[in-house]
C-alpha cells in the first residue's frame, strides 16, 4: 500500500492517461461506464465492481494501440441530495461538492485510469446550460409541452415522484405512502420517436436481454381507436383495440382509476363520492402491490352508459382495478366472452356474456353456458351482417365499416408514454421557460413570434428533418403564453437560497423566490413568471456522453459561465469535429435496470440532435454490457439490511490491487456474484506470491549478466512453460476483450504463476534459461498490469525497466506454440459425465461425435434407449440426449 501514493503521483505528473483528439496513428476507442450519483456514503462495492471491469478493459485497449477515451463525471442533481440537505442542514451545493470530492479521491485510490481533464458535473451551470439549450430545441420543434395529469405525490417529502421513485406504494426515500395528484407537468414527446427507437435497435450490438427490454418498453401494436358516445352527455370515450370484431360482444366499458375523465363522468351525481373513494383505494393498492392488485377484479359503476356503436345498445361504464392507464387510452371495452379479465369481471358483477366468435367446425357458443372465454380465431356469430364470416376477414371488414361511419380510426399504440419532465423540487436544472398570462389570454404562442418565423435551426452536413416538421395548431394553443428564455441568456441558474424545503402546494421551492420568479415577457415586455419546476435527474445523463468529447476544451468553472456564452452557435457545432471523432461510444457498461429509461432517454436525445443536423450518428452507443450484481451471503447489499461492504475498508487493509483482483475474480462480470471476505485474503496471498516470484526472478536475471536467448534447446518443463505463457496470453486477451470473463483470465494467470513456481523449485539456478525466465516474468507483469496497476508498476520498475508498464504494448501469442496437442473431451449421457478421452485439439465435431458413440462406456449407458439429439461443443464435450 505504501507504493500507491508514489505511483499515483507519478502518473498524474506525467499527465497519464491522455486521450488525443484526431490521432491519425491510432484507432479511437470510446469506453464509457455509467457515471455515478455521488451520495454521501461514498463509493460502494457495486461502484468498485463496475468501474474496475471497464478500467481493465480500457487499459488493455490502450496497450493494444488504441487512442482510448475513458472519462468520468457526476450525475449530481436529484432528490437524494435534496433530502440529505434537508435532513442535515447542509446546502445541496455544498453536499454535492463534498460527495464528488470524496468519490474522486476514492476512485484515484482504486487506480481508475480516467481522463480526468474531461470531468463533468450535471450541477455545474456551465454544463446544465446546454441541458437547458437542448430542452429549448425540443420545445421549438414541438417535442416539449405542458398539460395537467396525475402524478405520484409524497405527502411527507411534499414532492412529486417519478414512477421509479415509488417502491411498493411508498416513497423510495422516506417510506411514506404515496398519493395521486393532478398537476400541470412538462412532458417530452418521446412517443414521436417510438418507431425509430424500436427499429433502429438493429443498428446496435446490445445483448438480447437489453434489446428485448427496450422493445417491450416501447410496446408497439397496431389497432383501432374506437369512439363511444356517453348517454346524456356531450362526451365521447376512446378505447384502443387490436380485436375490433369483438365489439359486437362488448357489454360494458371500464376506465382506469387514474383517468381524469372520471371526474367529468360523475361530477354532481350520487356516484361522485363513491367513485372518488374507490379510485383512491385502488391507486393505493396498485402502488403497494402492482402485480397482485388485479387478482380480484373490482369495479365501481359510474351511473353512466355508453352506446355500443355497432349494436346501438346502452352498456354500463365502470371504474375498474384491472384497467391500465399506461396502455392504450386508459379506457377499455369489455368483451367478456373473449377475454379472461373481462370474463371474470362480468361473472362477478352479473354482466351479459355475449359470444361473437365460435371455433370453426365447433358448436355455437352460449354466454350462459360458458365456463371460460374463447380467445381464438374462428367464425363470427351474433355479428349482424358479418355473421358467418371468418374472424381475420371480419376484422378488416368491420374496421373499414367503423372508420367509414366515423366511429374509429386506425392507430399505432405504444406502451411507451411521453416522458414526464417536471419535478417539483429545488435541486435540479431550472426549466428555461417563461409564462405570460396576458399573452396566454390572447392565445399568443412562441410560434407566432418573429423569432420563430425567422428561426433557422442550426444544421451541419445533412438536411434537418425538422425543416418539414408541422406542429399542430391544437398543440400550439395548449402552450399559449409560454415562451422560451433567449438562448443568449442561458443558463437560467439555480438561485442560491437558504430555504429549499418543498412547499407542499405542489410547486417547487423556487416558486417562493419572488425576485427570481418575477421577470418580463420576451414577447410583450409585460410582467411574467419563470417556470419553477426543475428537470428530472435523467436530463443531464441523457447527453453527457457527448459532453466528454469536448469538455476539456470548454472549461467548467462556474465563475466563467457568463463569459463563455456562445450566442451564435451551440457547442454541438463549435465542437462538431471532436464529437464526430469520438462518437458513438464503442463500449458502454451499466446496470440492467437502466436498459429501459436511461438508455431509451439517451437514444431519444441523440436522435433529436441527429434530426437537428448537429451530429452525424443515429445511435449514441455501439455496444452495451449490463454488469452483474454483488451479493453478500446470498442477499443484495443495501443500507437497510446493514450488509454494505465499504471499498475503502478493503483497500485500506489490503491495498487497491487486492480489491481490484478479487472483484474481478469473484465470477463472470455479467452475473450475480457473492462477496466473501476469505476470497479477499486469498487474492492478497496471490499477489504476495507474485511479488516474491518476481523479486526472486529479478535477482537471478540481474546476477546472470548475459541473458542469452530462448533457444530450441529447452527442457521438457521449459517447453511446457513457454507453451503455457503463449496459451495464457491468448486466453487473457480473448477473455478480457471478447467475453468480459475476467475471472477465467485471472485463473489462467494463476496457473502460469503456479507453473513458474514449479520451475523455480525444480530447476537449479545455474541451469535455468535466463532469457525464458525474463520473458516469463515481464509478460506475467504485463498481463496482470490492467488488473493490478500499482504492484505491477512497482515490480516492473524493480526489474530495471524504463518507463511505465502501462505504456508497454500488449503481448501477442504465437498460435503454433499455444496450440494444445491433446485436450480432454468429456462424453455425457443426459448431461451426466460417463466417459472422457484425450483427443487432438481442433478435431472436427463429426469425429468427436463418432468417438463418443463408439465408446464402450457410452454404449452401456445408452443401452436400447432412443437417441433424441446429440450436442457437440468442439474441444469440450459431447452430450447425448436419450429418452428416459
Amino acid at each position: 500500500m505504501e507504493i500507491e501514493p508514489k505511483w499515483q503521483k507519478r502518473w498524474e505528473e506525467a499527465g497519464w492517461p491522455k486521450a488525443r483528439d484526431f490521432d491519425e496513428k491510432r484507432p479511437k476507442f470510446y469506453a464509457l461506464v455509467e457515471f455515478p450519483y455521488p451520495s454521501g456514503e461514498g463509493l460502494h462495492i457495486g461502484h468498485a465492481f463496475t468501474n474496475t471491469i471497464l478500467d481493465v478493459y480500457a487499459r488493455k485497449k490502450r496497450m493494444s494501440g488504441f487512442n482510448v477515451l475513458y472519462p468520468m463525471g457526476w450525475d449530481a442533481f436529484g432528490l437524494p441530495t435534496e433530502n440529505y440537505a434537508i435532513r442535515t442542514g447542509i446546502h445541496p451545493k455544498i453536499a454535492t461538492k463534498q460527495n464528488t470530492d470524496r468519490f474522486r479521491e476514492q476512485m484515484k485510490r482504486l487506480a481508475f485510469a480516467y481522463n480526468w481533464d474531461r470531468e463533468i458535473n450535471t450541477t455545474d451551470p456551465a454544463y446544465y446550460r446546454w441541458t437547458q439549450w437542448i430542452f429549448l430545441q425540443l420545445f421549438k420543434h414541438g417535442l416539449a409541452y405542458k398539460k395537467k395529469m396525475p402524478i405520484n405525490w409524497c405527502p411527507s417529502c411534499k414532492i412529486g415522484l417519478a414512477n421509479e421513485e415509488v417502491v411498493n406504494g411508498e416513497c423510495e426515500r422516506c417510506g411514506a405512502p404515496v398519493e395521486q395528484r393532478n398537476l400541470a407537468q412538462w412532458l417530452l414527446r418521446i412517443t414521436a420517436y417510438a418507431d425509430r427507437l424500436a427499429d433502429e435497435l438493429d443498428l446496435v450490438d446490445f445483448p438480447e436481454s437489453v434489446e428485448a427490454a427496450q422493445r417491450n418498453w416501447i410496446g408497439r401494436s397496431e389497432g383501432v381507436e374506437e369512439y363511444w358516445q356517453v348517454g346524456g352527455m356531450d362526451l365521447k370515450l376512446s378505447t384502443f383495440t387490436t380485436w375490433l370484431h369483438t365489439t359486437w360482444g362488448a357489454t360494458f366499458i371500464v376506465i382506469a382509476p387514474e383517468h381524469p375523465i372520471i371526474e367529468d363522468l360523475v361530477k354532481g351525481t350520487e356516484y361522485e363520492k363513491g367513485a372518488k373513494e374507490f379510485c383512491e383505494a385502488v391507486i393505493r393498492e396498485k402502488m403497494a402491490d402492482p402485480i397482485s392488485v388485479e387478482k380480484e377484479k373490482k369495479g365501481f359503476f359510474t351511473g353512466r352508459y355508453a352506446i355500443n356503436h355497432l349494436t346501438g345498445e346502452k352498456i354500463p361504464i365502470f371504474v375498474a382495478n384491472f384497467a391500465v392507464m399506461e396502455y392504450g387510452t386508459g379506457i377499455v371495452k369489455g368483451a367478456p366472452a373473449h377475454d379472461l379479465r373481462d370474463f371474470e369481471f362480468a361473472k362477478k358483477y352479473d354482466l351479459e356474456i355475449r359470444p361473437v366468435i365460435m371455433p370453426e367446425g365447433g358448436e355455437e357458443l352460449s354466454g350462459e353456458g360458458m365456463t371460460e372465454p374463447y380467445i381464438g380465431e374462428g367464425l363470427m356469430i351474433n355479428a349482424g351482417p358479418f355473421t358467418g364470416m371468418g374472424t381475420k376477414k371480419a376484422r378488416e371488414a368491420i374496421t373499414e365499416h367503423v372508420i367509414k361511419a366515423g366511429n374509429g380510426k386506425r392507430v399505432v399504440n405504444y406502451h411507451l408514454r411521453d416522458w414526464i419532465f417536471s419535478r417539483q423540487h429545488y435541486w435540479g436544472e431550472p426549466i428555461p421557460m417563461v409564462y405570460c398570462e396576458k399573452c396566454a389570454e390572447k392565445g399568443i404562442t412562441w410560434w407566432d413570434t418573429k423569432e420563430a418565423q425567422n428561426s433557422k435551426f442550426e444544421t451541419q452536413n445533412h438536411n434537418s428533418k425538422f425543416k418539414t416538421l408541422e406542429i399542430e395548431d391544437e398543440f400550439k394553443k395548449q402552450l399559449a403564453g409560454w415562451f422560451p428564455v433567449a438562448e443568449k441568456d442561458l443558463p437560467v441558474e439555480l438561485p442560491e437560497v437558504e430555504k429549499y424545503r418543498p412547499t407542499g402546494t405542489g410547486e417547487s421551492p423556487l416558486a417562493a423566490i419572488t425576485d427570481w420568479v418575477e421577470t418580463t415577457c420576451p414577447y410583450c415586455g409585460g410582467a411574467a413568471r419563470r417556470e419553477t419546476d426543475t428537470m428530472p435527474n435523467w436530463a443531464g445523463s441523457s447527453w453527457y456522453f457527448l459532453a466528454y468529447t469536448f469538455w476539456h476544451k470548454l472549461g467548467t468553472q462556474n465563475s466563467k459561465v457568463k463569459t463563455q456564452k456562445l450566442n451564435t452557435e451551440s457547442v454541438f457545432l463549435k465542437h462538431k469535429d471532436s464529437i464526430n471523432y469520438w462518437m458513438p461510444v464503442d463500449q458502454y457498461i451499466g446496470g440492467i435496470e437502466h436498459a429501459t429509461m436511461h438508455l431509451i432517454y439517451s437514444r431519444f436525445f441523440n436522435k433529436v440532435l441527429y434530426d437537428s443536423g448537429l451530429i452525424k450518428f443515429k445511435e449514441p452507443f455501439t455496444k452495451y454490457f449490463p454488469h452483474g450484481v454483488v451479493n453478500l451471503n446470498g442477499q443484495k447489499m443495501s443500507k437497510s439490511r446493514g450488509n454494505i461492504v465499504n471499498p475503502s475498508e478493503i483497500y485500506d487493509k489490503y491495498g487497491a490491487d487486492t480489491l481490484r483482483l478479487y472483484i474481478l475474480f469473484m465470477g463472470p462480470a455479467g452475473s450475480l456474484v457473492d462477496w466473501n471476505d476469505s476470497g479477499v485474503e486469498g487474492a492478497n496471498r496471490f499477489l504476495s506470491r507474485v511479488r516474491r516470484l518476481v523479486i526472486d526472478n529479478t535477482r537471478l536475471i540481474n546476477a546472470a549478466g548475459e541473458r542469452g536467448d530462448i533457444s530450441g534447446n529447452l527442457t521438457k518443463l521449459e517447453k511446457e512453460l513457454y507453451k503455457k505463457l503463449h496459451q495464457t496470453i491468448k486466453k487473457v486477451t480473448v477473455d478480457i476483450l471478447d467475453r468480459f470473463n475476467f475471472n477465467t483470465a485471472i485463473s489462467a494467470i494463476m496457473e502460469l504463476v503456479n507453473l513458474m513456481y514449479k520451475y523455480n523449485e525444480e530447476a537449479e539456478d545455474s541451469k535455468k534459461n535466463i532469457a525464458l525466465l525474463e520473458e516469463l516474468t515481464e509478460k506475467l507483469l504485463i498481463l496482470l498490469s490492467p488488473v493490478t496497476p500499482f504492484i505491477t508498476e512497482e515490480l516492473w520498475s524493480r526489474m530495471g525497466n524504463k518507463g511505465s508498464i502501462h505504456r508497454v504494448p500488449w503481448p501477442e501469442h504465437d498460435e503454433e506454440i499455444a496450440k494444445e496437442e491433446l485436450i480432454t473431451i468429456v462424453f455425457q449421457v443426459n448431461g451426466k459425465i460417463r466417459d472422457k478421452k484425450n483427443l487432438p485439439a481442433g478435431i472436427s465435431a463429426e469425429v468427436i461425435e463418432d468417438y463418443a458413440l463408439n465408446s464402450e462406456r457410452i454404449k452401456k449407458f445408452i443401452g436400447s434407449r432412443e437417441i433424441i439429439k446429440k450436442i457437440v461443443i468442439p474441444n469440450k464435450l459431447v452430450n447425448i440426449v436419450v429418452k428416459s
